[in-house]
């Protein structure tokens, strides 16, 4: 998110064209990337690709990798190789730098398109997840929704308080 506090939200249906591209609403892509169209697009969960304004996104990875480099470097995690190794394998594969073209145009890359789930040519939601958008698969947004909404209220006092 660019240094602006206003959260991005909104729903909107979309369709990937025949290139797998997708477009972002103006409203949203403005308030992620600020002045530079550059972001991060992460797999989220299966059916949800998760994309971030750039600065935020290195930022936060970074500053916890950098922490995991030290504690291997002190011999701290010796005894979890196995979980350093599964680290390894989703850090090489989780995320990969994406640029907005002309009119809010994001091409899904390979290896994203599978996550996603969602053929060419067919509806995508993207929606607007405070501090990154979201582009869902519309059965599993739907899915989400229904498992969460009943605990809107509680979730919005309690972050409220």
């Amino acid at each position: 998110m660019s240094d602006s506090a206003e959260l991005i939200l909104g729903e909107f249906p979309r369709r990937l064209d025949d290139r797998y591209r997708v477009v972002i609403p103006g409203e949203l892509g403005d308030l992620l990337v600020g002045g530079s169209n550059d972001c991060f697009l992460a797999k989220e969960r299966p059916g949800c690709l998760s994309l971030w304004n750039s600065d935020t996104w290195k930022s936060r990875l970074d500053a916890k990798v950098r922490l995991i480099e030290h504690k291997i470097q002190a011999d701290a995690l010796r005894d979890r190789t196995a979980q350093v190794q599964l680290l390894g394998r989703l850090l090489s594969t989780r995320h990969t730098p994406v640029r907005l073209a002309g009119k809010g145009r994001l091409l899904i890359p390979e290896g994203f398109r599978e996550f996603l789930d969602v053929p060419r040519g067919e509806e995508v939601m993207v929606i607007g997840a405070a501090v990154c958008i979201e582009i869902w698969q519309p059965t599993a947004w739907w899915k989400y929704l229904e498992e969460r909404l009943p605990k809107f209220r509680r979730l919005l006092d309690k972050l409220s308080e």
